[in-house]
Order: C-alpha cells, then sequence, then structure tokens
C-alpha cells in the first residue's frame, strides 16, 4: 500500500498542482468582479448546453436556449428523461470544465480546442439560442467568434491560459453555484427545486448530493490535470 501512494506521488506534478491551486484562489478571489463576467456567461452557456445534451441523448430535443446579462439561463427541452435532463446542468459544465483542464494541461492540442469550443459555441447560438435579437444570441455570436479568433492570433501559451482558465472556472462555477443556489438559498427556484417537483425528493437532499459528487470530481479533475506528462524518473540500462 505505501508503494503504491509514494507511486502515485511521484506522478504528481507539484509544481503544477501549486499553479493550479493559485489559479483557482484567484478565480474565486475575483469571482464577482467584472473580470471573471464572461467566463461566468460562457459557464452558464455550459450549463444550459449540458441540459440540452441530456435532453437529446435521452430522446428528447432542444426547442431553444436563452440567456440573460444578469447570468440567468434557461434551456426548454422537449422529451427525454427529466431527471437525466434536470440534473445535467452542473454535472454537465463540471465535466466540461474538466475536460478542458484537461485538455490544456495535459495535451498540445489547447490552440485546436480553443477553435473547436468557437465553433461550437456559433452552431449553437445560430441553431438554438433565442431570441436572435436577444443578450444571449450576441454573447454567444461574440464569444464563439473571440474564440476562433483567440487561436489564430495568439501564441500556444496563450489558448493555454485562456483554456485553464476556462476549464477552472467551469469546474469551480459547479461547486460554488450549487452551495449558491441550492445550498444557500434554498427558497430560489432552481434545478434542484424542479427535480424535488418531478421526484418529491426534496431540493436540499439534491443539492447535498450534487455538492458532494462535483467536489469530488473537481478534485479528481485537478488531481489528473496535475499528473506529470513524463515518467518521474527513467532507468538505464547498458551492455
Amino acid at each position: 500500500m505505501r508503494a503504491n501512494v509514494d507511486s502515485a506521488a511521484r506522478r504528481i506534478d507539484f509544481a503544477q498542482a501549486a499553479g493550479l491551486a493559485a489559479f483557482g484562489i484567484a478565480i474565486v478571489v475575483l469571482w464577482n468582479t467584472w473580470a471573471l463576467y464572461p467566463l461566468r456567461l460562457l459557464v452558464v452557456f455550459f450549463h444550459e448546453l449540458s441540459h440540452g445534451i441530456a435532453a437529446v441523448v435521452t430522446g428528447g430535443s432542444i426547442v431553444e436556449i436563452r440567456m440573460t446579462a444578469q447570468e440567468g439561463g434557461l434551456c426548454i427541452t422537449r422529451g427525454g428523461v427529466p431527471f437525466v435532463t434536470l440534473s445535467a446542468g452542473y454535472l454537465g459544465s463540471l465535466v466540461w470544465g474538466g475536460g478542458l483542464l484537461i485538455v490544456a494541461t495535459r495535451t498540445k492540442g489547447s490552440q485546436i480546442a480553443i477553435e473547436l469550443l468557437g465553433a461550437l459555441l456559433l452552431v449553437v447560438t445560430l441553431v438554438w439560442v433565442r431570441p436572435m435579437t436577444g443578450f444571449g444570441f450576441a454573447f454567444g455570436l461574440g464569444a464563439g467568434l473571440a474564440l476562433i479568433a483567440a487561436a489564430y492570433a495568439f501564441k500556444s501559451i496563450f489558448n493555454e491560459l485562456a483554456l485553464t482558465a476556462i476549464g477552472l472556472t467551469s469546474v469551480l462555477y459547479a461547486v460554488l453555484d450549487i452551495k449558491s443556489d441550492i445550498l444557500d438559498r434554498p427558497q430560489a427556484v432552481s434545478d434542484a427545486v424542479l427535480l424535488a417537483q418531478a421526484t418529491g425528493v426534496p431540493a436540499l437532499v439534491w443539492g447535498v448530493l450534487w455538492f458532494g459528487v462535483s467536489l469530488m470530481l473537481a478534485v479528481r479533475f485537478v488531481i489528473v490535470a496535475s499528473r506529470r506528462t513524463t515518467p518521474a524518473h527513467t532507468a538505464t540500462t547498458s551492455v
């Protein structure tokens, strides 16, 4: 057992872990400032899109997606499995964030990922975000074009940092927003309240469950993102 723990520890790049921790702390400190506003809007986009994807995967469809400048969002779906669709918002944004974070820290594909993410925003906005004269449509188009432009205009290090920031913000959003919307303000209308109405299980139970799962997955994503990209040591042989 001790050997396994030591082996796992050697696989962690502690400088990388410290850097991610500092980055995460900075995001939390700046959470309610304008500096994080575009990223928070982007994560709301992920949240609503996750509802839609869950509906489609379970046999339903997306009717439309709406967003407001006050960081509100709504995904109107038709059909699908309500339990899966309602659970997919917070947990989906966590998976989006974790995936982007791992791409940024464990691969050389940040530039391609930024470009594809921008293209995804454009397609989703054109097909589902409504009204076309509303804030959400303008944000989706603007964010999509900005990401594609950044992929071509800036060096790989900038794209890695940008993707890391997006990933960490999305991961932290899942944890912080569940706490804010469900645990701190249980009377507010939220996915947990809607799920409680559908299942009869109190919203607080869903909030605690989602918070626990989100916290564990967030820690797991950061650990994976902090692993060494090359072995901690190599062995040599001579003949």
